[in-house]
C-alpha cells in the first residue's frame, strides 16, 4: 500500500467538508432514492462528484465504490479499492443536525487499509492506517477494557434488542444507547466513549468500511453479526450486520447473538 493514501484521504475528506458545509441541510435539495434506498441530498452529490474526479484521479489503478455512484463490477478486477460515503447520515444532515460524516477507506484485497470518518460540524477527524493505531485528531485512541455486559454502553437501534435476534430472548444487560450515522457509531466506540456498537441488519460496506479498520486499529473486534471477519469490495457489497467491542465484550455479545438469526429484519 502505498504510504501516501491516508494523506489523500485526510485531505479529501477536509475538502469534502468545505463542500457539505456550503449547504444549509434543511434547505439543501433532497431527493428519495428508489426502491426504499433512503434520502440523498445535493450535498450528497456534491461531495461525491469532488471525490470520483479526485481519488481516482491519483490513484488510476484503484476500484471505485461509492453509494452515490453506479456500481461498476470493473471494481471487482482491481487489487485496491477506494470504498466512499460521500455523507453518512443524509438524514440527520437534511435534518440540519451536526451529525454526520464523510466515510472514507481505501481496501487492498478485502482488508480496510487506510480510512478516515470525518465530522465537519465537530471538527472530529478520526483516522488510521492498518498496522499504525488509530487517531483523533491526530491523537491515539483505544477501546475500552469492559469485560462485562452489565452496564456497558452499546450503541444500536432499538429494533436490535428484538427477542429473535437473541439466544435467550431476551439481549444482555448492557445499557442502549444511540446516535446518528453508522460510520460515527463505529469511531465513538473506537475513541472509548462507547464500550461497543451493533447492527443486525445487512449493511453497506461504504457505512462500515472505514469504521472496521478505525476500531481495529484502536484495539477492538469488528465482524459481522457471526463472529466472522469483514471482508470488502464484494459483488454484493452488503455485510451481514456488525459487531464492534473491546475483545471480551465482543465475544460475549457474539455469544448472546442468535446463530440463526441470519437475514432477520433489525
Amino acid at each position: 500500500m502505498p504510504e501516501t493514501d491516508l494523506p489523500l484521504l485526510i485531505d479529501a475528506a477536509r475538502e469534502a467538508g468545505k463542500i457539505a458545509t456550503r449547504y444549509s441541510g434543511r434547505d439543501a435539495r433532497r431527493w428519495d432514492k428508489p426502491q426504499g434506498a433512503g434520502p440523498v441530498t445535493e450535498a450528497d452529490l456534491a461531495v461525491n462528484a469532488m471525490l470520483e474526479q479526485r481519488l481516482p484521479a491519483a490513484r488510476p489503478g484503484y476500484g471505485w465504490l461509492s453509494e452515490e455512484t453506479e456500481d461498476n463490477p470493473d471494481r471487482l478486477a482491481r487489487d485496491r479499492v477506494f470504498i466512499i460515503d460521500p455523507i453518512d447520515g443524509t438524514r440527520s444532515f437534511a435534518e440540519g443536525s451536526d451529525t454526520w460524516a464523510h466515510s472514507l477507506a481505501v481496501a487492498e484485497r478485502g482488508v480496510v487499509t487506510a480510512a478516515v470518518v470525518y465530522l465537519p460540524k465537530r471538527d472530529m477527524l478520526f483516522a488510521a492506517e492498518r498496522n499504525r493505531g488509530a487517531t483523533l485528531n491526530g491523537m491515539p485512541i483505544q477501546v475500552t477494557s469492559v469485560r462485562t455486559d452489565a452496564g456497558a454502553e452499546v450503541l444500536a437501534a432499538k429494533p436490535n434488542l428484538d427477542p429473535r435476534h437473541w439466544r435467550q430472548g431476551t439481549p444482555p444487560a448492557f445499557r442502549r444507547v444511540y446516535r446518528p450515522s453508522l460510520a460515527y457509531r463505529m469511531a465513538l466506540v473506537a475513541q472509548g466513549r462507547f464500550d461497543g456498537m451493533l447492527t443486525l441488519r445487512p449493511s453497506w460496506e461504504w457505512d462500515i468500511a472505514a469504521g472496521d479498520l478505525i476500531l481495529r486499529e484502536a484495539g477492538g473486534r469488528c465482524t459481522d453479526r457471526h463472529g466472522d471477519t469483514l471482508r470488502f469490495n464484494n459483488p454484493d457489497p452488503r455485510l451481514d450486520g456488525v459487531v464492534a467491542a473491546g475483545p471480551v465484550l465482543h465475544e460475549l455479545l457474539i455469544n448472546w447473538l442468535e446463530p440463526s438469526g441470519r437475514g432477520v429484519p433489525a
